[in-house]
């Protein structure tokens, strides 16, 4: 495969993340009303999903290393789509959420093996600039989704949203069995023992390089999912946007994300892995505790929470490409269980701040900020004293 193929491959099998969660987004609210459901329920679309999404990965990582790559994307390429299909005929919120739970399963299998391959195809320093160029195409699709989507919904409905994500996957399928070819050079045939596993996990859980650059990558993920799980509500029914202002708004967002990643290949170039994700992490912290401070100095405007939060999702964009390639680096006999284990805990993490968030909301942002500004702060800290004491990736 051309290095270019590389880029788009790993940039549409990344971006079917956003693509599953950024182009429904701004129809939540539609989803809402149709069903008479709580706004509980509604979230739990996406908590469901991404929970599924890093369970599933427990599984996915050591298949991936005992059969390779391959076979395991066309498996969950295929299973996305199909849960696609069961997302747009849904005609209840209970089959809507088991739907999208199985459509998280199956993502789960997609965006592990593009870390794995990462790591198959790369160094552990060159893995976070190729990383980077990944997330850039993803921060494009990002930026497509919200709008298509807030589109979709005002000029057809919130089933025609869901039925673009299912055409993605539809998509990504077609290239995948097309035109991708086998990255992992050795499978290994005791991936599946339960011992070897455990030893494996064990081995990749203690591990300091693994701890710090997975703790940054969680821990900026965790501000994003709290963006994304209460966003829509603070933004359309507290502040009175429109949905395609939402979906605009959702779009500079992305388009910051994108600057993020492309400032992350400058500052790689200058200062190396350590210091690049020390200077993301000052930018992490002023973020979302400015964010914060302007909400609690009752400044609750759009401009006043979505400056703050423009510099915060410029970091994330530092944050991801350093982080999971970071996090895989030092386990390349072992790239799709370390992968796996970092997409697991992201998700977790992510599962556990929807829950807080279900059971903080008051009709205020408040929840939404001080959950952000809990993990800038998380994530300043694992940059400095994790991240930057060890000096960089280390296999």
């Amino acid at each position: 495969m051309s290095p270019t193929l590389i880029i788009v491959l790993l940039s549409m099998l990344l971006g079917i993340q956003p693509v599953a969660t950024d182009l429904y987004l701004p129809a939540l609210p539609a989803i809402k009303a149709e069903f008479g459901a709580e706004l509980s329920q509604v979230q739990l679309t996406l908590s469901a999903l991404l929970l599924a999404f890093g369970t599933s990965q427990l599984v996915w990582g050591p298949l991936s290393d005992r059969f390779g790559r391959r076979p395991i994307l066309l498996c969950g390429l295929a299973t996305f789509t199909m849960a696609g299909l069961g997302c747009v005929l849904a005609s209840s919120m209970q089959e809507l959420i088991v739907w999208r739970a199985l459509q998280g399963a199956a993502m789960g299998a997609v965006v592990m093996c593009a870390r794995a391959i990462v790591r198959d195809l790369y160094t552990p320093e060159t893995g976070a600039g190729v990383m980077s160029k990944a997330l850039t195409g993803l921060a494009i699709l990002a930026c497509a989704s919200a709008p298509l989507g807030g589109l979709l919904t005002d000029l057809l409905s919130w089933h025609a949203a869901l039925g673009l994500v299912m055409g993605f996957g539809a998509i990504a399928l077609a290239l995948v069995a097309w035109k991708f070819k086998e990255t992992m050079h050795r499978k290994n045939p005791r991936a599946l023992h339960l011992k070897v596993l455990a030893t494996t996990w064990w081995n990749i859980l203690r591990h300091p390089t693994f701890v710090a650059f997975s703790s940054v990558s969680i821990c900026s993920y965790g501000a994003l999912f709290t963006f994304l799980a209460s966003s829509s509500f603070v933004f359309i029914d507290l502040l009175g946007l429109a949905r395609w202002q939402y979906s605009l708004l959702l779009f500079t967002m992305a388009f910051t994300y994108l600057l993020g990643t492309m400032l992350c290949r400058r500052l790689l170039a200058r200062f190396g892995v350590a210091q690049t994700v020390a200077i993301g992490g000052a930018f992490s912290l002023v973020g979302g505790c400015f964010m914060a401070l302007n909400t609690w100095l009752n400044w609750q405007s759009v401009a006043g929470m979505m400056g703050p939060f423009y510099l915060f999702i410029l970091a994330h964009g530092i944050h991801q490409p350093c982080g999971q390639s970071g996090a895989v680096g030092p386990f390349p006999k072992a790239a799709g269980a370390a992968s796996a284990l970092g997409g697991f805990l992201m998700m977790v993490t992510a599962f556990a701040t929807g829950l807080w968030l279900g059971a903080a909301k008051d009709g205020s942002a408040m929840p939404m900020v001080q959950s952000i500004a809990f993990w800038s702060v998380l994530t300043a800290l694992s940059a400095w004293v994790l991240v930057l004491r060890r000096g960089g990736p280390r296999v």
